[in-house]
């Protein structure tokens, strides 16, 4: 049994249930029952008499359950990271253990061709550490105060943007984007396809070394021109292994574990199988779209929910959801 505030057994626990006497003992008690049952399956009769407290106590299913996000935290001046906020919304504790490194490469050419948007027909992002480098670019350049001038040129072209996250990080770099609605590479290779012609010149797309080729491979089969330049190498944290290793020790197996892309599903799946052992099916894995969720189902996992947008109004709603839902089995 997971370690919690006080000491006490299950079986005490239950008789404390029955006796009226838990909240006396502690106010959590009720809560941790709901732990317990959740992550632990009690037994036919403990379930029975937790669904009659259950009810006559109004309590929340979801309350106090932990969900463990395989995502690098996004850094906001207003608040905590979005997905942890709209996670507690929804009465669930989340943890942030962040799955990749990066390091930028080929500067000095972006920082060229950013200056030079009369050679484009526009620009593509579909990542954040994109946006990023073009930031860094823009930054460090000896011709800074050009940027006014060249951001204009560049909102005569379209700058077409994957999800609203990646749009208002290139929003606030002065630019006018298109494609915020789209929530997958594929859904905006669609977009740029009705949109273009093969007569424009090539549409710039920085990205990072492990992008997936939906988006180029479309825009070539539709002779598009378009131009990538990987702007960024992308490699497993150093201290992943680690830190899922020492949430696992000090804070239990997590109700629902959240990925946000498949090289996250291809760094972390062995640590969690080997941490949850045979009780690795009664995680709820939650997917931030459909990319993600193929990318676990192609490890045989069954995807407890894939959020219907990659936003975390979205993915908090699918994973309360998806345990909720497995709360009325109990």
């Amino acid at each position: 049994m997971s370690s919690y505030p006080f000491a006490v057994t299950c079986k005490q626990l239950f008789v404390w249930l029955q006796s009226g006497l838990a909240e006396v003992a502690s106010p959590e008690a009720p809560l941790i029952a709901c732990d317990w049952l959740m992550l632990y399956k009690a037994n036919e009769r403990e379930r029975k008499l937790f669904r009659l407290l259950r009810h006559s106590k109004g309590m929340n299913i979801t309350a106090r359950m932990k969900v463990l996000l395989l995502k690098e935290p996004r850094e906001s001046a207003s608040g905590p990271d979005p997905y942890i906020k709209e996670l507690a919304a929804c009465g669930l504790s989340a943890t942030l253990i962040p799955v990749l490194s990066f390091k930028f490469v080929s500067l000095n050419v972006l920082s060229e061709k950013l200056f030079l948007p009369e050679k484009h027909g526009g620009l593509i992002f579909t990542s954040p550490r994109a946006v990023e480098a073009v930031k860094m670019c823009i930054e460090s350049s000896a011709r800074r105060e050009e940027w006014t001038a060249t951001k204009d040129k560049w909102n005569a072209k379209p700058v077409y943007v994957v999800g609203k996250a990646t749009g208002s990080l290139v929003e606030a770099l002065g630019l006018t984007t298109c494609g915020e609605q789209t929530g997958t590479a594929d859904v905006l290779s669609r977009l740029i396809i009705e949109r273009e012609n093969p007569a424009i010149l090539p549409l710039l797309f920085p990205c990072g070394s492990l992008k997936r080729e939906v988006l180029p491979t479309a825009l070539r089969q539709n002779e598009i021109p378009l131009e990538t330049l990987t702007v960024y190498q992308t490699a497993e944290h150093p201290d992943l292994e680690k830190n899922i290793t020492h949430y696992f020790n000090n804070q239990g197996m997590p109700a629902s574990v959240a990925f946000f892309s498949p090289s996250g599903v291809k760094f972390c799946l062995d640590t969690l199988k080997r941490l949850a052992g045979p009780r690795l099916d009664q995680i709820k894995f939650a997917a931030i779209g459909p990319t993600t969720a193929d990318a676990l189902e192609a490890e045989g996992l069954t995807v407890g929910c894939s959020a219907e947008k990659p936003t975390p109004q979205h993915l908090a709603k699918g994973i309360a959801q998806a345990l909720s839902s497995t709360a009325s089995g109990l």
